[in-house]
């Protein structure tokens, strides 16, 4: 991570030949060899794993993993995608602790995987010294149709319950946010994806009148660096 944003390791080309099992994904690079990488991403990435794809995968060099190769970017007929998961938190708390998203701007302390309630943890709690904290949890958005930055790609159970618990959170007294980062460059707007998950879709609406707030950013893409770049308008 930098101030501005996350630097990429040194990127390898190929093509995509499939995804599968959640966590593989199978390439070609440009030499010709043909290497199986880690995909780390366990949801659908629903069109965003399109074979024959461009793809760029990075390697390491630590002698525990089982995969040296990690599945990072993919280019698609409209737009570069960020595939690693774990990229939208380290992002968003980066970008939070240097006052760089004017909503979240002013807070003292930001802490990691925080426990609400049983069985439940957000991602982020922005903290002031005074007793009304600020609860973010983070959401990686890679489907876009027609322009429209679209969550979830499947149904999630888990997302639903992180809407109910940021609305008990606001009933509380605190500032509860859902930050949906879009890993990719061709969004214009943000929409629940009801045809995909209709019951978060609803809960989401219902969970903003009740107060939670909704932050969108896209990003800007290269083969060395992701950063955050522009607020997305919110369709409910």
């Amino acid at each position: 991570m930098t101030v501005n944003g996350y630097a990429l390791p040194p990127l390898l080309p190929g093509r995509l030949i499939k995804r599968y099992k959640r966590f593989l994904a199978d390439v070609r690079l440009d030499t010709g060899k043909i290497v199986t990488a880690h995909c780390p991403n366990s949801g659908s990435m629903l069109g965003c794993a399109v074979p024959g794809s461009r793809v760029w995968i990075s390697r390491s060099d630590n002698p525990r993993r089982k995969l040296k190769y990690t599945w990072e970017l993919i280019r698609t007929e409209q737009s570069m995608i960020g595939v690693n998961t774990l990229v939208p938190n380290k992002l968003v708390k980066t970008a939070i602790e240097n006052n760089l998203i004017p909503e979240l701007c002013g807070y003292e302390k930001v802490r990691s995987e925080v426990k609400t309630s049983k069985g439940t943890r957000l991602d982020l709690v922005l903290e002031d010294g005074t007793d009304r904290r600020c609860y973010v949890e983070i959401k990686n958005c890679t489907l876009v149709e027609n322009g429209t930055a679209m969550f979830p790609d499947a149904v999630t159970k888990r997302g639903q319950k992180h809407l109910d618990e940021l609305e008990d959170l606001v009933g509380a007294g605190h500032r509860g946010v859902i930050f949906y980062l879009i890993q990719r460059t061709d969004a214009v707007r943000f929409s629940p994806a009801g045809m995909i998950d209709k019951v978060y879709a609803q809960k989401l609406l219902h969970a903003q009148k009740k107060g939670v707030e909704i932050i969108t950013r896209d990003v800007g893409i290269t083969l060395e660096h992701i950063h955050i770049n522009q607020r997305i308008p919110v369709l409910l």
